[in-house]
């Protein structure tokens, strides 16, 4: 099931995190475990928060996986 959708934003320089708006009923494992088979990356830890645009999870990658990498091959940048 994809969990994710929408525009990631980038907070690379802030701890290696990368942001989602994510379904409303995603659970942090479920966003874990879809982002971790997309992007074949290990994810450190997910923090999420409800906003008026929609739910957002906050992704951490462990180290020795780049947030920016993720952020080009997507085109963010």
């Amino acid at each position: 099931m994809n969990h994710m959708t929408g525009t990631p934003t980038q907070d690379f320089k802030d701890g290696n995190k990368i942001e989602f708006i994510v379904l409303r009923n995603a659970t942090k494992q479920e966003i874990k475990e879809a982002f971790e088979k997309r992007f074949e990356v290990k994810v450190e830890k997910v923090w999420t928060r409800i906003s008026k645009e929609g739910k957002h999870a906050i992704i951490k990658l462990a180290e020795g996986y780049s947030a920016e990498d993720i952020g080009m091959r997507i085109g963010v940048f």
